[in-house]
């Protein structure tokens, strides 16, 4: 947001939309297009890597984009999985460690730990942060 206030450009997108993005059949003008839409902007917030295994070609994909914004644009990208981890769920060893090698070469790492802002925002607003288990009926009876 202090990005877009400041008169930033910003685009955000989640990995899963990313890659479905790029792997689709195309021509290659209609491609041009997709890839200059993530070149473009002043900051490239890609989020939720790890959260499952990327389709083949998804690392190839995603070392385009790092490689032709690296140390012109700034581009963010969100992970739940340690850094070994995205070899594996990129499916693709040397692309992983070719997107890390740029990301970390002038970048500030930033590890969050604890509850989710998500949960402890719930919590402020509801003590019973259980699911619920039994009907609504069940529910209201106290039951």
């Amino acid at each position: 947001m202090a990005a877009i206030r400041t008169g930033h450009t910003v685009y955000y997108r989640s990995i899963f939309d990313t890659v479905r993005d790029f792997l689709q059949d195309g021509r290659p003008t209609e491609q041009e297009r997709m890839l200059e839409r993530y070149l473009k902007p002043d900051l490239l917030i890609i989020d939720d890597m790890g959260m499952k295994q990327l389709p083949n070609r998804s690392g190839e994909t995603l070392f385009e984009i790092v490689l032709r914004r690296h140390e012109i644009k700034s581009t963010l990208m969100t992970s739940n999985r340690p850094l070994e981890d995205w070899g594996k769920l990129l499916g693709d060893v040397p692309s992983a460690t070719a997107i890390l090698d740029r990301f970390l070469h002038h970048s500030e790492l930033i590890q969050i730990t604890g509850k989710s802002y998500r949960l402890a925002n719930r919590e402020k607003g509801s003590k019973d942060t259980k699911a619920p288990t039994g009907s609504a009926a069940d529910e209201k009876s106290g039951k």
